[in-house]
């Protein structure tokens, strides 16, 4: 299992988006893994609350919502599509 980290906030409407925009693309990348016998590495949304800790506050208080891999260094701010979280995906993945 992977987590995928949406650093946001309670309240945050980007963040909500950001979520909406997230569970297609983690649908069809687990489908994918799953299919090609991979069940061990699929992606799981973690949503981390940033005001809960005042290092990751100081960090992205005003740049959220923002993933990352926990696994990876990259982190893709806000704003994505679909498309390029897929592409975000798929690199950090490989």
């Amino acid at each position: 299992m992977t987590e995928l980290l949406l650093y946001g906030s309670v309240g945050c409407h980007l963040c909500e988006q950001a979520e909406e925009v997230l569970k297609p693309v983690l649908t069809h990348i687990n489908e994918q893994l799953v299919r090609g016998g991979m069940a061990d590495a699929v992606v799981v949304l973690q949503l981390v609350e940033i005001t809960d800790f005042p290092e990751l506050l100081e960090r992205y208080a005003v740049c959220i919502p923002v993933i990352k891999l926990t696994a990876g260094a990259d982190e893709l701010g806000w704003p994505f599509d679909e498309a390029q979280v897929f592409d975000f995906l798929v690199t950090q993945l490989s």
